[in-house]
């Protein structure tokens, strides 16, 4: 049996070199082992078969050269030549909320934009504010009432401890009251005894849905105050008469004690000294302590609703609702202020008829 050979082709590259066509001639040269072959087309990368464009290359007018310049110097900044203002201060202090900020400071200018709108307008009441009030424990004193510009409001009161959209509120106006009035905060010892009523004006012709805080008092539970001197009084302290007349006769020894009560001091001056509170307002008052149940740490109204009774409805509310059902008389000095400012003063000594006193915030009960 003959056995068949069988013949494999591959697709196998030969690694021997071709036999040359013709015979080698002697006047050419032997090929240089250096050289390398060229490589297959389809060995090489793809990266390499891909024909890189080339830049076209533009020739360019000497105008269009020129109106390149031109754009190009346009598009740099003008420089602007700066000056120390060495006389100009950069502290400024609003006439409008009395804010005093640094002028050029994004962070001051942003402070005293919120701020002095609040001082002027007042901040808003919404409905996320309306919508926590049963449950805050907001009670509405008084309601629909009419104030001398044909405006309308109304009275709420609540505790100075409330959470939610109502605490966040309570702290921004807070904030905003100590700036107006250059005071500082009240402790939270003295919050703890705090009522906060509140003047809510209402838009004309709109109903109660977007209402706007105009006023604020907050009542501080107090036991000890301090009556405040008449005019006669702080005029004899203040300007004492050092001169004695020609024509007047100092008393003898003997004289001054057959004229004085029996068991008065010799030593006792004529008159009590007086305790100055502010002597830009000429407000001083007696150092003796009396009993007194009402304090008004704050009163604040808005810049642009004062002279409107405000202050007035929001005091005597109050007064009327501080301690359940024992109405309190300012006439009877049973109401106190801490240190007022000019303004306060002039609320106090209008509304309390010259029977409102002064006391400490610091104190206790």
């Amino acid at each position: 049996m003959s056995s068949t050979l069988k013949r494999t082709y591959s697709t196998r590259a030969s690694t021997k070199p071709a036999p040359p066509s013709s015979p080698p001639s002697e006047l050419t040269s032997p090929p240089s082992s250096s050289l390398k072959r060229k490589r297959p087309f389809t060995d090489r990368p793809p990266e390499a078969n891909t024909p890189t464009k080339k830049p076209r290359r533009t020739l360019i007018s000497g105008k269009a050269k020129a109106g390149a310049t031109d754009k190009a110097k346009s598009k740099q900044p003008k420089l602007t030549q700066l000056h120390f203002s060495l006389d100009t201060p950069i502290l400024r202090t609003c006439p409008l909320c009395d804010l005093s900020y640094t002028r050029g400071a994004p962070d001051d200018e942003a402070l005293h934009k919120a701020h002095c709108a609040r001082v002027q307008r007042g901040l808003e009441w919404g409905r996320e504010e309306e919508r926590e009030a049963t449950r805050a424990g907001v009670e509405e004193l008084e309601s629909n009432i009419k104030l001398s510009n044909g405006s309308r409001g109304r009275i709420i009161c609540f505790r100075p401890d409330v959470g939610g959209k109502i605490g966040a509120k309570l702290a921004v106006l807070l904030e905003t009251i100590r700036l107006a009035l250059s005071s500082p905060p009240l402790s939270p010892a003295v919050l703890q005894r705090c009522k906060i009523y509140l003047f809510l004006m209402s838009k004309p012709g709109v109903g109660i849905v977007r209402e706007k805080i105009v006023g604020c008092v907050v009542a501080q539970r107090i036991s000890k105050a301090m009556a405040i001197a008449q005019p006669a009084e702080v005029s004899a302290q203040t300007n004492p008469a050092t001169e004695s007349r020609p024509d007047s006769v100092a008393p003898s020894s003997q004289d001054a004690l057959s004229s004085s009560p029996a068991g008065a001091s010799q030593s006792s001056p004529a008159a009590t000294t007086l305790l100055p509170v502010d002597s830009s307002t000429n407000l001083y008052v007696h150092p003796t302590p009396l009993p007194t149940p009402l304090g008004i740490p704050r009163l604040f109204v808005s810049s642009a609703h004062r002279r409107l009774g405000i202050a007035s409805r929001l005091l005597s509310a109050a007064a009327a609702t501080f301690i359940l059902g024992c109405p309190l008389n300012p006439a009877r000095g049973e109401v106190a202020f801490t240190q007022p400012t000019g303004a306060g003063k002039a609320v106090l000594e209008a509304w309390g008829r010259g029977g409102v006193r002064i006391y400490e915030e610091e104190q206790d009960l």
